[in-house]
């Protein structure tokens, strides 16, 4: 703790203000969200269609907004785009507490939805700019603060749903709204180095990102990691029900909390170790390589070892988070490399938006693995795919930094209005 408190303080009074700020919003989002579908189905009552209704509003509105956001963010400056998100936040997630009928339901999803499609690419946006030349460490101070606020949120959510669901959105938007007021009274207004020169409408700043085909290599071959860090969600819980029954479900939340706790931990330690001994294209080769590894373990694990399986998972997670701590701030730092420091925040937007598609098609397609490796008794199959795909990735970065696509700073040519 000392060492995240000398951390932080050693940063700007607006850097400090954006960690405090996404802890309380992963803190409001999870205290809440792992909720809600029991919520809509039981206290409801609401058909299972209905529920995944409500909750793939929430995803495509931030997932297939995050371009919007970045946008809105580049052309009007950092600060608008992080109170309205905070804004929208407590409105929908007081509506979703108050609401019992489907249209107001999927609105209060939407809103929940787009607020964070615009303040995500703003705050990583504001970040690096403040930031400057301590940009990656930075974003490993920030994504303590993000996954200090998953870990606690899921608790705090818990206590709160002992006397009622509604108490729970009613804390979570009091939070937000909070938050709004504390973006407004205490944030710096901030545009990025580009707002004075963005083109003059909004087709052409996209056509300037489309166009900057380093960062669209680099953002293709990042998206298998994202895959793979979602399996945390999904084969990982999968295979704890397989092993355990009924009580894979406290395996599942046991492996949230060990993903959590090395983040918190061990994130600034492993930036620190790795920013001494290897290059930014080096990191991420290497933590991509580990998550890749993680599912290893499962691969080489008799399934109905029950002990063994329990342990596999339990190295996976803690495998898989530390090439994730390893990978996440030289990631959030090469999108600002190559973005040229222009139009960053739109940068963020596209990249978010690239990786939340491929984690759609990725899980589709472990899904799929998933049920044709249980028919055929052979799980080490779908775990070597997850294996090969981060090793894929790793090769691609690998491949990228050998022509120079990653380090090289590139101003990307504005497109003509």
């Amino acid at each position: 703790m000392k060492t995240l408190w000398r951390q932080t303080c050693s940063f700007p009074p607006a850097v400090r203000l954006l960690m405090a700020n996404q802890f309380a919003i992963n803190l409001a989002f999870y205290m809440l969200m792992p909720y809600l579908a029991a919520h809509l189905s039981g206290s409801l009552g609401l058909a299972a269609w209905a529920v995944g209704l409500v909750l793939g509003v929430r995803n495509f509105s931030q997932q297939g907004m995050f371009l919007i956001g970045g946008t809105i963010a580049d052309r009007y400056g950092y600060k608008a785009p992080i109170m309205v998100g905070c804004l929208l936040r407590t409105l929908g997630f007081g509506l979703l507490g108050w609401v019992d009928n489907l249209p107001a339901l999927i609105a209060a999803s939407a809103a929940t939805g787009f607020a964070g499609a615009l303040f995500n690419p703003a705050v990583r946006a504001y970040l690096a700019a403040e930031a400057g030349d301590r940009r990656v460490d930075a974003f490993a101070t920030f994504n303590v603060y993000y996954q200090a606020g998953m870990l606690l949120g899921p608790l705090v959510g818990l206590a709160l749903l002992a006397a009622d669901f509604r108490l729970v959105c009613t804390v979570a938007a009091a939070i937000f709204a909070g938050l709004t007021v504390l973006q407004w009274r205490a944030l710096p207004v901030r545009q990025g180095e580009s707002a004075d020169s963005a083109p003059d409408n909004v087709l052409a700043q996209w056509r300037t990102i489309v166009a900057n085909r380093p960062f669209l290599l680099f953002a293709t071959a990042m998206i298998g990691s994202y895959v793979l860090t979602f399996q945390v969600y999904l084969a990982l819980p999968l295979a704890a029900t397989n092993a355990l029954g009924p009580r894979g479900t406290w395996a599942t939340s046991g492996l949230f909390v060990v993903s959590a706790v090395v983040a918190v931990v061990g994130q600034l330690q492993l930036t620190d170790w790795a920013k001494k001994r290897w290059s930014p294209a080096q990191a991420l080769v290497r933590g991509l390589t580990a998550m890749g590894l993680a599912f290893l373990p499962l691969a080489l694990t008799p399934p109905d070892a029950t002990a063994a399986v329990l342990a596999a998972l339990v190295a996976a997670v803690a495998l898989l988070a530390i090439g994730s701590a390893v990978v996440y701030p030289f990631e959030m730092d090469t999108v600002v490399t190559l973005s040229g420091n222009r139009l960053v925040a739109t940068h963020y937007g596209l990249y978010n938006t690239v990786s939340g598609l491929g984690i759609t098609v990725g899980n589709l397609a472990t899904g799929a693995l998933w049920d044709f490796a249980t028919r055929h008794d052979a799980l080490w199959l779908a775990w070597c795919t997850l294996t090969a795909t981060g090793l894929a990735c790793a090769t691609s970065i690998a491949a990228l930094a050998r022509r120079g696509l990653l380090t090289v700073r590139r101003e990307p040519r504005l497109a003509p209005a």
